[in-house]
């Protein structure tokens, strides 16, 4: 500090000299208190600087002003005012940085409230229903379901009714049958199996095969069947054979037909017949293999 005479700087040193006990105490006082404040502003200044640039270089100004105010500690005692001015500069702009960090703060959870808000009511909305999208997959389904029957029925099975008494004891009037139309894709009719087969327009018939492609067949006059000049034994036939028909004559099958008779020999129309004469392989519906209806007969089949 400079002294314009040597007067005055003896009348400083005069008042040092008589500076009380108390008055020092207050000074180192104010020196703890200005530490303090110093660390208060350098943590708050460094909060600040993470949140966002603008509080940043305030916080960096006022560490600034606290390294300004640090230096001059051992400056002389007219100098201690000015040090609470700074203290005081420094507090005001902690509490301004707070403030404004708080604000943003507040306002930055404004907007994030109300944006999932927004997100969720949109989420929320009720879908349209599609009139013309939904018409479109109830055809396709319809469509599908009847491609599957037409399927069924073409080359897996179907159910059939007999009509008449042709196969008794066997089959009877009125029962309900599962035609089977897979099988005889992948092998052929064997003998013994009831087959069902086409008479004329809307009108099927069922019955049994007795004959085999390339075998010679003939009925005698009592009744008895006879395949390549053999009797054949079977336990099939109501009764005896009355009428041999075409059949009275040994006649050779061809290689794709089939001699049927219905186990109701005396009331049946099967191959003894010229109007329904031996049966080619390839109008063969399929084979009769399980009886529906009545309940009391439900099951397979036997041969």
């Amino acid at each position: 500090m400079a002294f314009d005479s040597e007067d005055k700087k003896t009348d400083f040193d005069a008042w040092a000299d008589e500076m009380t006990y108390a008055e020092e105490k207050e000074i180192k006082k104010q020196e703890k208190l200005q530490q303090k404040q110093d660390k208060k502003a350098e943590k708050a200044a460094k909060k600040a600087a993470k949140k966002n640039a603008k509080s940043g270089d305030a916080a960096e100004n006022s560490e600034e002003a606290v390294q300004g105010t640090s230096a001059g500690e051992t400056a002389e005692a007219s100098e201690i005012s000015q040090v609470a001015e700074n203290t005081e500069a420094a507090e005001n702009t902690d509490s301004a940085e707070g403030t404004e960090a708080s604000d943003e703060k507040d306002e930055s959870n404004k907007d994030n409230v109300n944006t999932d808000y927004v997100k969720e009511k949109k989420t929320k909305a009720p879908e349209e229903i599609n009139i013309v999208k939904e018409l479109f997959s109830l055809i396709i389904y319809i469509g599908v379901v009847i491609i599957i029957c037409y399927c069924i029925i073409t080359y897996v099975g179907q159910r059939t009714t007999v009509n008449g008494r042709s196969m008794e004891n066997t089959l009877h009037d009125g029962d309900n049958l599962w035609i089977d139309k897979f099988t005889y894709h992948f092998k052929d009719p064997e003998r013994f199996d009831i087959v069902v087969f086409p008479y004329e327009d809307d009108v099927y018939y069922i019955k049994r095969i007795i004959g085999l492609p390339g075998e010679r067949v003939q009925i005698l006059a009592d009744g008895t069947i006879m395949i390549n000049g053999k009797r054949l034994v079977e336990s099939y036939g109501k009764e005896i054979i009355l009428e041999s028909g075409t059949a009275a004559e040994e006649r050779t099958l061809a290689e794709d037909e089939y001699f049927v008779l219905g186990d109701n020999r005396n009331d049946s129309r099967d191959s003894r017949w010229a109007d329904v004469g031996d049966i080619s392989k390839d109008i063969i519906i399929g084979k009769a293999v399980f009886r529906l209806s009545p309940l009391s007969k439900f099951g397979k089949i036997d041969k």
